[in-house]
């Protein structure tokens, strides 16, 4: 194997470390969230993002990019999440063609209720990701990502 081949392969191994503290707390999260509030983790992404927003809203390509999920997966996250009553969608008073995604009253009451098990969930996962030598590096390095942005 030659340098360059050493330099592909120590990035997949990162990032199959990566997808593994993923997945780790990922699952976590989704159990927790489905039990505490009936939420996915990609509801209660969807919920976060929009309280982050000044005014609440973002436009549906703004949420499908913060979501990391498609246009036509977006839509109908979406659908599902203004059929329970927990978004809303607006048309955008200077562009016509523009939709914002917008949180209700009853979306942020539950998300207020989710945040805390999410919280608690999250740190959890990452305490026994700690525990796991393969993965401890990278637990140690999110204080520091969040530093740099």
């Amino acid at each position: 194997m030659g340098i360059k081949d050493d330099a592909v392969e120590v990035r997949a191994q990162g990032w199959r470390t990566l997808a593994a503290l993923h997945g780790l707390i990922e699952g976590e999260l989704e159990r927790a969230l489905q039990a505490g509030s009936k939420l996915s983790v990609v509801e209660y992404t969807v919920l976060d993002a929009l309280s982050r927003q000044d005014g609440w809203h973002m436009r549906m390509q703004q949420l499908a990019r913060a979501t990391a999920l498609s246009p036509s997966a977006t839509t109908r996250l979406v659908n599902r999440l203004e059929d329970r009553g927990l978004l809303t969608r607006i048309l955008c008073d200077d562009d016509r063609r523009g939709i914002y995604t917008e949180l209700t009253a009853n979306g942020s009451s539950l998300l207020a209720e989710a945040r805390p098990v999410h919280d608690a969930t999250l740190e959890q996962a990452l305490n026994e990701a700690q525990d796991i030598p393969e993965l401890a590096p990278l637990v140690d390095a999110l204080p520091k990502l969040h530093a740099v942005s």
